[in-house]
């Protein structure tokens, strides 16, 4: 009897250090979802997919584009003189530019999905959490899955006015010409890591909730049956 209660206590304390590690990993599992919304919202709305770089002529001097400046969905900004570059397009009616309707639209969806799979987090006290961790983890797939089209066709549209404009004429599909990728097209691509991982994540938790549930709970459900 003292070893079955001394069993039974050592399981008992492992249950509980396991709910408290799975609770922790659940927690910063919605914490990195909620980041990972706040970050799909600047890579949609930052002018820094694309920029100039200095061009090196074959005298080894370094001179910078006549027109420096970066690109994105919505926005082309020029630097000028004063400390705030000029910018030309229609973001505060978030209309794309022509060329980069289709990239712009899947972002869109894709930040549409993490939002809905961060007001998913509502649902712990009302529903199964196996559940809300299979809901979020798809509606997460399903982001990550339209970021990386968006990152994919987001290169083949350079062959256009805005990019010859800023970028010169050898720019081509998949060729940027004087330009190169700038910071928000390369957090594009880590978002796309991040659905991953989280996704992932989800999964793993939800599979893991039947090991997080009391014993006598899941005697009551066999009982129950």
């Amino acid at each position: 009897l003292v070893m079955h209660s001394h069993a039974s206590d050592m399981a008992r304390l492992y249950q509980t250090e396991f709910v408290r590690s799975a609770r922790a990993v659940g927690v910063l599992w919605a914490v990195c979802t909620l980041c990972f919304a706040v970050i799909e919202v600047v890579i949609l709305i930052q002018p820094s997919w694309v920029g100039t770089r200095e061009l090196r002529y074959r005298g080894g001097t370094v001179a910078t584009p006549p027109q420096a400046g970066t690109l994105g969905l919505f926005e082309v900004c020029m630097e000028t003189d004063w400390p705030v570059p000029e910018c030309r397009g229609s973001l505060r009616t978030l209309t794309p530019l022509p060329a980069f309707q289709s990239p712009a639209v899947l972002v869109c969806i894709s930040l549409t999905m993490v939002w809905v799979s961060v007001g998913c987090l509502c649902l712990f006290r009302f529903c199964n959490a196996a559940t809300v961790y299979n809901i979020c983890a798809w509606l997460q797939l399903t982001a990550g899955f339209c970021l990386a089209l968006a990152c994919v066709v987001f290169p083949d549209t350079w062959e256009c006015k805005e990019m010859r404009a800023l970028c010169g004429e050898a720019v081509g599909s998949f060729s940027p010409g004087n330009c190169t990728v700038h910071w928000a097209y390369v957090l594009a691509i880590l978002g796309v890591l991040d659905a991953a991982i989280l996704a992932t994540l989800a999964f793993v938790l939800a599979n893991r909730q039947d090991a997080l549930l009391p014993d006598d709970a899941k005697d009551g459900e066999g009982k129950h049956f």
